[in-house]
């Protein structure tokens, strides 16, 4: 049997860049690929909570505007012998948001849908991200994916 591991969340920024929009995608130290936030979650800790939380380790972007992308990632680890679930979460940021990496990452990108799936590697990540596109940039954003953070 495979286990299944739903310990990880991720999230997906957007904001206006230059007035267009835009996905922030990281360069990873570890393995030097590029991807989204993505932070396992700590004890007494929600999901929400624990995204908030690294977006602000990862980028110092303090999440003021979070939504559930109504998405799960899933992928098999094959060197923990785990399919991981990952729910998938929007962070909608002020225009031209500034971003600040720790030292988990070389480099950031605002990029467009095709820009972003030229350079993540992963066909989860294509697949979250035409998600992303889909149901928070090329229509109105329904308020229920709204996640109440106050």
């Amino acid at each position: 049997m495979i286990p299944i591991k739903t310990s990880v969340v991720s999230g997906v920024a957007l904001s206006q860049i230059d007035g267009v929009t835009k996905m922030l995608l990281m360069k990873r130290v570890k393995g030097g690929y590029w991807c989204h936030v993505a932070g396992t979650i700590e004890r007494d800790e929600t999901g929400w909570q624990a995204i908030i939380r690294e977006f602000r380790e990862e980028t110092q972007i303090e999440v003021t505007s979070l939504y559930n992308a109504q998405y799960i990632e899933q992928f098999y680890e094959s060197s923990a012998n785990v399919i991981e679930l990952i729910p998938v979460f929007v962070v909608l940021c002020d225009a031209n948001q500034v971003v600040r990496l720790n030292d988990e990452h070389t480099e950031f990108k605002w990029c467009t849908l095709p820009e972003a799936k030229e350079l993540a590697p992963f066909p989860s990540q294509h697949e979250a991200f035409e998600h992303i596109w889909s149901y928070f940039v090329e229509r109105p954003i329904n308020e229920l994916y709204r996640v109440q953070i106050g």
